[in-house]
């Protein structure tokens, strides 16, 4: 994914989120698009974490840094403090690199 795609991204769901305050007085979104709506951060910050985690230029790359993902996602699914999570991923992953 391109940084220009990104930015769209991002300006398209302040569009949305705006569109939103100055509309609420008048029409509503259509419904499948007003469900959509408060998805639209949580999918473009997951979107983000899987292109930095898994993306390496031009090829997929299984490295430290998708075992520190996947340790922070265990420890986020376990209602760990985040603190805890990002710690403890930052650790992995840097523990692998200082192995390899």
């Amino acid at each position: 994914m391109s940084w220009a795609a990104i930015v769209a991204l991002a300006g398209l769901t302040y569009a949305l989120k705006a569109g939103g305050v100055a509309l609420s007085n008048r029409d509503r979104l259509p419904r499948p698009v007003e469900a959509l709506v408060p998805l639209m951060p949580a999918t473009l910050l997951t979107a983000l974490v899987v292109v930095q985690t898994f993306g390496d230029g031009r090829s997929l790359t299984l490295d430290a840094r998708a075992a520190g993902v996947a340790v922070g996602a265990l420890l986020a699914w376990r209602d760990a403090p985040l603190l805890v999570v990002v710690v403890v991923a930052a650790a992995v992953a840097a523990g692998i690199r200082a192995v390899s």
